[in-house]
């Protein structure tokens, strides 16, 4: 889905994101729904705030396979994020470092045939309750397609 490069853009992918994964089987008070929520609002935040290019939308992807759930968010701009800690006093510069705390894997790739880069994490799921199961220490993927 395309939205807005805003604060309402990011918002909105946020909700739309929850809704979606309720209609896939994953009610709104579970686990993987609040988890893929939370990690889509960090995204599609850094990609209004830091991959903003005047003009240009975002790009949400959510796709759900063989027990992985994976967000995808492309903006226009090909800088990666860093991932950095900051001053503990500091009231922002941490999302990144809680989508690699909440999520099993995430990194960065560089769009195909356009300028921007796509921002990616995934969330491995388990059994017929199908709950999150890797929450803790993620793995950073060396920049480049991956797959």
């Amino acid at each position: 889905m395309q939205f807005t490069s805003t604060p309402r853009g990011a918002r909105l992918a946020r909700r739309l994101t929850s809704h979606r994964l309720n209609e896939w089987g994953h009610p709104y008070a579970s686990p993987a729904n609040e988890t893929v929520a939370l990690i889509t609002a960090e995204l599609t935040a850094n990609a209004v705030r830091h991959g903003h290019v005047a003009g240009r939308d975002f790009h949400l992807r959510l796709t759900e396979a063989e027990g992985i759930l994976r967000i995808e968010v492309t903006d226009t701009r090909a800088e990666c994020p860093l991932t950095t800690s900051t001053d503990i006093e500091s009231e922002s510069g941490r999302g990144l470092l809680l989508v690699a705390a909440l999520s099993s894997k995430w990194g960065t790739t560089p769009r195909n045939g356009a300028p921007g880069k796509t921002v990616w994490a995934e969330l491995h799921l388990h059994g017929s309750e199908r709950g999150v199961t890797a929450i803790g220490p993620a793995h950073r993927l060396p920049h480049g397609p991956h797959r």
